[in-house]
């Protein structure tokens, strides 16, 4: 069955798509607004604004890359779909951070799990920082409708063995599990969502909303990497972009400037804050790119008596928040149960083993089961995140460091997910720890977990969220923009994406941005004088 390539289609069409890595002299580009980022937050603005009307100009730092470029191979996946070559870093280098960076951002490359925010979540926001607008009921439209927009909804199809482990497990155990609710569309469960789909099924801003802002007279810019903004006596005047090369790695040396009226950051959690510092826009109480938290992810692999082969099938389809919630908000850090999906060069870097051992755990892929959990991180005087800081380059990095507080929560998830791997069946469990050897009962494996000496570098922590650096709120002294994703010191400023979230979440935060992003957009639109457009 042949799969139609929307951008291919679409360009031949007359989409205004400017490659800026083929730019031979510096360009000036204008529009009603310019938009920094093309993923969950700023696809969707991009749509809801041209559909009301206004000239978009979408810029984004990685290449265009569509389904005939999008082939299964992990190798040209990562380097090329993926922040620095999947290999963005924290600043000690002791945390692994997965992000997007093509056209359609982290949601041409995610796992497509869609959780609205959990209801804790928000009226934390609300009691604790002042968030007006986000409380369940407020905020179930905005959720249902891009639900609607983007084909949320229970994957039907029974969840592939990996995912059977964690469901047997916590039956067996008496813990509460739930199916994965997912953005897709005739999805054909190949397994490979994060290399992006070779047949259009995930519903990311890649294609829906992108083509729907380009379908209505948007225009988008890639290989353009936002470096500062132009502003003075409050006003933002436009976003001064750098060309990259091909590989997205170099400047060209050559320069674009977008001239708008209203300029919207959606870059995200690390780019959002570097590209406020590198231009110097107004920060009185010092709060740009601080609090930004990550979901620190522990994991461990059980070997299973029969074949997981888990790199086939839906990636994730069953969660657990049996632990989330159970000691508060506020108590010992709360996580969320997922599985990850066992691509070959994915679980091999997952492993945290080296050489005979490596080989050994590859040898044993296809028996394996990995779980992972999502720590819930922001919610505690302990739990305060990390910072972004700009490197002498101008490039971003994230100094986020791990305490007791957060240690102490990475155990308690090793030993429930040990646990419910052997109540699965599991033969063997290890925790992904270079220290750690492969229990052989829970017994075991509890009296091994507990004596761990976790620390920096030998335990494996991962993360593909990251939220806030530039969180909302009424309060000045304790936000970057309102409610509303307005700038409280630029007029014409917005930021629209999970940097605004003034804590982590506790659940994969695509849907909680994409939901956020159509609340503040058709507020920006109504704001700026034009009613929105209703969806054909």
């Amino acid at each position: 069955m042949a799969i139609k390539d929307l951008f291919a289609e679409g360009v031949a069409s007359g989409w205004k798509v400017h490659n800026a890595s083929r730019f031979e002299k510096d360009t000036t580009l204008e529009a009603d607004v310019a938009i920094v980022g093309t993923g969950a937050g700023g696809g969707t603005t991009a749509e809801i604004l041209a559909m009301a009307g206004f000239r978009v100009v979408m810029i984004e730092e990685g290449p265009l890359k569509s389904s005939n470029d999008f082939n299964m191979d992990e190798r040209e996946a990562y380097a090329t779909l993926y922040q620095e070559a999947v290999g963005r870093l924290s600043k000690d280098e002791a945390i692994t951070i997965l992000q997007g960076r093509s056209v359609g951002g982290s949601t041409t490359i995610n796992w497509t799990s869609s959780f609205r925010t959990p209801e804790p979540t928000l009226d934390y926001w609300t009691s604790e920082f002042g968030v007006k607008g986000t409380s369940v009921n407020e905020m179930a439209p905005w959720f249902a409708d891009r639900e609607e927009r983007l084909n949320v909804h229970i994957w039907e199809i029974p969840p592939n063995a990996n995912n059977s482990v964690l469901q047997k497990g916590c039956d067996a155990l008496g813990y509460e599990w739930k199916m994965i609710p997912r953005n897709i569309s005739g999805c054909w469960n190949l397994g490979y969502c994060g290399t992006g789909c070779p047949t259009n099924a995930k519903q990311s801003m890649l294609v829906t909303t992108i083509p729907g802002a380009l379908q209505r007279n948007a225009e988008l810019l890639f290989l353009a990497r936002a470096h500062y903004l132009r502003h003075k006596n409050g006003k933002v005047s436009g976003v001064v972009c750098q060309a990259m090369d091909e590989t997205c790695v170099k400047p060209t040396g050559k320069t674009i400037t977008v001239k708008a009226k209203h300029v919207v950051l959606s870059g995200g959690s690390i780019n959002s804050p570097a590209v406020l510092m590198r231009s110097a826009i107004p920060d009185p109480y010092n709060i740009v790119g601080k609090r930004t938290f990550l979901h620190p992810v522990p994991m461990t692999t059980a070997i299973m008596p029969e074949k997981i082969d888990g790199y086939h099938g839906a990636p994730q389809s069953v969660h657990s928040d049996h632990f989330q919630w159970k000691d508060g908000v506020t108590g010992p850090i709360g996580y969320k149960l997922e599985v990850p999906p066992l691509q070959p060069k994915l679980a091999a870097a997952l492993f945290r083993a080296r050489s005979e051992d490596l080989a050994d755990n590859m040898s044993k892929l296809p028996y394996m089961n990995v779980t992972l959990a999502l720590l819930r991180d922001g919610f505690h005087e302990q739990s305060q995140g990390g910072r972004v800081e700009i490197r002498n380059d101008g490039s971003p990095v994230l100094d986020y460091r791990m305490n007791e507080y957060l240690w102490d929560g990475m155990r308690r998830a090793m030993l429930s997910m040990a646990e419910i791997q052997f109540a699965a069946g599991a033969s063997t469990v290890r925790p992904h720890h270079y220290g750690a050897p492969h229990y052989k009962s829970w017994k075991e494996a509890k009296a091994g977990i507990s004596d761990l000496n976790l620390r920096e570098y030998d335990t494996l922590i991962g993360c593909a969220h990251v939220m806030g650096g530039c969180p909302m709120g009424e309060d000045q002294k304790r936000s970057v923009v309102n409610s509303l994703g307005e700038h409280h010191q630029m007029d014409n400023l917005s930021v629209i994406d999970g940097s605004v979230f003034p804590t982590s979440i506790g659940a994969n935060p695509q849907l909680s941005v994409y939901g956020q992003a159509a609340r503040m957009a058709t507020n920006l639109a109504e704001r700026l004088g034009s009613p929105v457009i209703t969806r054909t």
